[in-house]
């Protein structure tokens, strides 16, 4: 069933139109449609339709409308004390897509969702009301794909339809800047300068008013001939808070450059500091026209550490157009650096827990900078020239006017006794006092009296230092206890989860409901404050309402750990289609069809599978800790991600021993081997290798016995044995072919070839690689494929055969990069790097050695780095 409110009311199913009755029984059904599940009291439902013109019997009427939409659509409207309440998933309707799809940037889908005049038909106050402001929203998103369309230099085929929003809206300034700049890039700098005029006359006369000052500005830049082509910059800040309320000296004490602290007296979070930020960014996005950058920095969060300036400066430096980033800290900085001098840009650090984290991200003299923090952050007040913002608790006046914005001035006014108690329970903390509104609003028949009461039984407790005097425990529980039993349900379990966010489809596993259901109960708590939606798909609770969600008996079984470990198997198959793992079982296991697709799952999941991994080892499920820990190994080594593979070896080697499986310890062990080795910590390496071989020769499993071999070959060649490298890849060989596992054996003979051109024996190497090659490609074994064309190439290069091992080197390159394995496509470009100089090709020869540096660094690969510029 879809619900068409942007045009002419209508509804169908499965595409056929349904007939939904004359226009007060559609008018009802529009006035619970836009609630998005939120109960219609009856006599504003009234109000709604009729306005003041209802019948005398309209309650009676009311009654008969909701029953035939009942009959008619199957539609489940629950009637409560509190109202009618009608629950829809909102991608049946057109208008919370169109909402959906505006916040996605997907503004041209968002707009072709419009069929007409918004409710067209419908006649009530209400449905005027309703209908400019749906109006306005649409404008907006217009102009917002006017904005792309110029900065993409579009201006010429936008031009016409510019023309005809500035007759349709003849004072809307931005709309005005718009059309004067399509005017001049399309070399019409008279008729832009007529329209500035126009539109100057028409303020003044209309208004009374002058330009604003981004239309002054476009109309100056047109006459001195500077405007400034510019691609778009990044747009990263989040929406603002719909509500925010007074702090007008601290807004003015942000002021307009540099550096600013924005902190909170005594240190509590929910004190507004993020709302303040964003509040003051929007206001003044048009200082900044080459973009607005936004972080977490998640310096207090509960379930995760700080993030790591490493990391932002990846993030920040990608989201600046940046396709190599430099490994390193000191490295991105300095890229940061030079990327943004000269910019003008914002940069919002949110939740930063030290001086040290906020540092390296500091982008130079150009750029503007707000962090918020729950500390004072001294140093980079002393250090680095930042200026302070404190914010304390809202003063009462401001605080009423929050609670005036949020519930209406006439409810409000209604009970003046009751809203000073409310105040001054919540302690001035914005973030109780929008959970008490939210909580409120969800009740509009209730008293805010019955609100207060239930304050007085339950004192506000000291909260963090004791300054403020607030417990929002109590406020929480209101919040809690306002929820359907479903969603109070999912309140508790998402408590349980020990990441910083959690994915849709992961949170329908944890709930055990379809996506859809997910969704809505979701959104249920959305609606309440309880979780923020703050990318598409993705949900987070503020780190206080997960410290209390945390606190709530709930129990998560096995059901996150279950689809985690489901979806990693099926992923990892994806990427290596003849590996042999466990089956999990998980009714909400996704199913991956590209190597691509996984690959991006995994880049998503990965903090959340490396969580859920040591939650399972802590819960005993070691079946999935295990199978999470393999699962992520090929990704790991595709990312060149030792580190994190490390870890999670280290959590499945815990599983394997408490499993008592020696052939899955055994396999964790010689991972373990290779990683230490890899990162310079080689006894330790050899330490795991050895335990390793030792658990596979205790089990007769030729297979186990093998895959110890091979670890041991690999561990030698890497401290330069050949000679014990190569004994033990045929030892490896010759386990497989016992076994029976023709894909190790593809892998073993490729790796006997390799090791042979490491000895200088390259017509024996020839022809164990040329057998892997024949084996790899029956199988369709793509990986091994690579690899062997990898050796293939080296082996032609030392032959001489310079043109064969630059044809074989391409196809490894590109074989790597349909699988997406960065860490190896680096190893390939160097070698073919080595191919061009050795055939005198310079140029080329610099060109892969460039390239196979930037990968190195950018994985943090120093030892190979270092090397590869040393040699070069």
């Amino acid at each position: 069933m879809e619900f068409g409110l942007l045009g002419a009311v209508e509804v169908r199913d499965a595409g056929v139109p349904v007939e939904i009755g004359h226009v007060r029984q559609r008018s009802v059904l529009v006035a619970l449609l836009v609630e998005e599940g939120r109960p219609v009291p009856v006599d504003r439902l009234l109000g709604r339709v009729w306005g003041e013109r209802a019948p005398l019997r309209a309650r009676e009427t009311l009654y008969g409308y909701v029953s035939k939409l009942r009959k008619l659509l199957g539609l489940d409207i629950e009637r409560s004390p509190a109202g009618y309440r009608l629950v829809v998933d909102p991608e049946q309707v057109d208008l919370f897509r169109f909402r959906a799809l505006v916040r996605q940037g997907a503004l041209d889908a968002a707009l072709g969702l419009w069929r007409g005049q918004a409710l067209d038909g419908l006649e009530s106050p209400y449905f005027d009301t309703l209908r400019e402001s749906l109006h306005a929203e649409r404008v907006a998103a217009e102009l917002d794909r006017n904005d792309v369309a110029l900065a993409e230099g579009r201006h010429a085929a936008l031009l016409p339809s510019l023309r005809r929003l500035a007759d349709a809206l003849p004072h809307d300034e931005r709309l005005a800047a718009q059309l004067m700049l399509a005017l001049h890039r399309t070399g019409n700098d008279a008729e832009a300068l007529r329209h500035y005029e126009i539109v100057r006359r028409r303020l003044a006369d209309e208004l009374g008013v002058d330009p604003s000052k981004p239309l002054q500005d476009v109309h100056q830049r047109i006459l001195v001939g500077s405007v400034e082509e510019r691609a778009a910059g990044p747009r990263q800040l989040p929406a603002p808070h719909p509500w925010f309320t007074g702090r007008t000296g601290e807004l003015a004490a942000v002021g307009s450059s540099g550096t600013v602290v924005i902190t909170a007296i005594g240190g509590t979070g929910g004190i507004g500091k993020t709302a303040l930020a964003l509040h003051w960014a929007h206001r003044h996005l048009d200082e900044f026209p080459d973009g607005q950058l936004y972080v977490n920095l998640r310096g207090f969060d509960p379930s995760a550490g700080p993030t790591p300036p490493e990391t932002v400066l990846r993030e920040f430096l990608e989201a600046l157009g940046e396709e190599t980033i430099p490994a390193g800290l000191d490295a991105r900085a300095a890229r940061y650096r030079s990327v943004v001098a000269g910019r003008r840009l914002l940069v919002v650090l949110d939740n930063a827990r030290s001086t040290e984290q906020v540092v390296p991200l500091l982008p130079g003299p150009d750029a503007t900078v707000l962090v918020t923090s729950r500390l004072k952050l001294a140093g980079l007040v002393a250090a680095h020239g930042a200026r302070s913002v404190s914010l304390d608790v809202l003063h009462p006046a401001d605080a009423r006017e929050f609670l005036v914005a949020r519930l209406g001035a006439a409810r409000v006014a209604a009970e003046p006794g009751v809203v000073a108690d409310l105040v001054n329970w919540c302690g001035g903390l914005p973030l109780a006092l929008s959970i008490v509104a939210a909580r409120a609003a969800v009740e509009p028949d209730f008293p805010l009296a019955a609100f207060a009461a239930e304050l007085r039984e339950h004192p506000l407790d000291a909260l963090d230092t004791g300054e403020i005097g607030t417990n929002l425990r109590t406020v929480f529980s209101w919040s809690v206890a306002a929820l359907s039993d479903e969603a109070a349900r999912a309140f508790g379990l998402l408590g349980t989860v020990g990441t910083a966010d959690v994915g849709l489809t992961a949170a329908a596993a944890l709930l055990d409901r379809p996506v859809t259901r997910a969704r809505m109960v979701l959104r249920e708590l959305e609606n309440a404050h309880l979780v923020q939606q703050h990318v598409p798909g993705r949900y987070r609770m503020h780190d206080l309402v997960g410290l209390y969600a945390a606190d709530l008996p709930a129990d998560p079984g096995s059901r996150l750990a279950d689809f985690y470990a489901a979806t990693a198997r099926a992923a990892a198959l994806a990427l290596e289609p003849h590996k042999v793992l466990p089956e999990h079982e998980s009714g909400h296991a996704l199913t991956f069809g590209t190597n691509a697709s996984a690959m991006a799952w995994f880049d998503a999941e990965h903090a959340c599978l490396m969580a859920e991994q040591r939650q399972a080892l802590g819960r005993e499920d070691f079946d999935a800790a295990w199978l999470i820990g393999r699962a992520l190994n090929n990704y790991h080594l595709r990312r060149g991600r030792t580190s994190d593979d490390i870890d999670a070896w280290l959590t499945a080697l815990r599983a394997a021993e408490a499993l008592g499986d020696p052939i899955k310890q055994s396999t964790a062990h010689r991972c373990l081997g290779a990683n230490y080795i890899e990162v310079g910590q080689t006894p330790l390496g050899h330490n795991h290798f050895e335990r390793g071989l030792e658990l596979a020769a205790g089990t007769g499993d030729r297979e186990a016995h093998g895959g110890a071999h091979r670890a041991i070959a690999w561990a030698a060649e890497f401290v330069g044995d050949l000679e014990k490298a190569l004994e033990h890849s045929l030892a490896a060989l010759e386990e497989f072919r016992a076994a029976g596992t023709e894909i190790r054996v593809a892998e073993s003979l490729n790796e006997v070839g390799w090791r042979h051109a490491c000895l200088g024996r390259y017509a024996e190497a020839r022809t164990f690689c040329e057998e892997a090659m024949r084996l790899n490609d029956k199988l369709g074994h793509a990986e091994g494929c690579a690899a062997t064309l990898d050796s293939l190439a080296h082996i032609a290069h030392h032959d001489g055969r310079h043109a064969d091992a630059v044809a074989h080197y391409g196809e490894a390159l590109a074989l790597y990069r349909e699988l997406d394995n960065s860490a190896e496509q680096a190893t390939v470009l160097e070698h073919l790097g080595d191919v061009h100089a050795a055939a005198g090709e310079t140029v080329q020869a610099r060109e892969q050695w460039d390239r196979a540096l930037e990968l190195y660094r950018e994985q943090g690969r120093d030892t190979e780095a270092t090397a590869l510029q040393a040699r070069v």
